[in-house]
């Protein structure tokens, strides 16, 4: 698989089902030639000025990475800050 082919794919939190978006980098250790972790969109915020947004955008590490299927990449991202429905929110 390629990795213009990976950037295609939706990711998706194995532990509630969301949807977390497409990649949009990769995290790779040129020297040792493996892949660090996946960059994906932060989570959506419901509250704007000007319509909502997304905050910065979190590196989800790649021994997260449980399957790559055909049409998502389930990854278990329940206790990253950002994907972790159960925080409290801080408004």
């Amino acid at each position: 698989m390629r990795i213009s082919e990976l950037r295609m794919l939706d990711i998706v939190n194995i532990k509630d089902g969301r949807r977390l978006g497409p990649i949009k980098d990769l995290d790779l250790d040129l020297e040792r030639g493996v892949i660090k972790g996946i960059l994906v969109p932060g989570a959506a915020k419901s509250w704007s000025f000007f319509g909502g947004g997304r905050s910065e955008d979190v590196m989800v590490p790649w021994d997260r990475v449980k399957k790559i299927g055909v049409d998502v990449i389930l990854v278990d991202a329940q206790d990253l800050v950002d994907f972790n429905p159960e925080r409290e929110d801080p408004r």
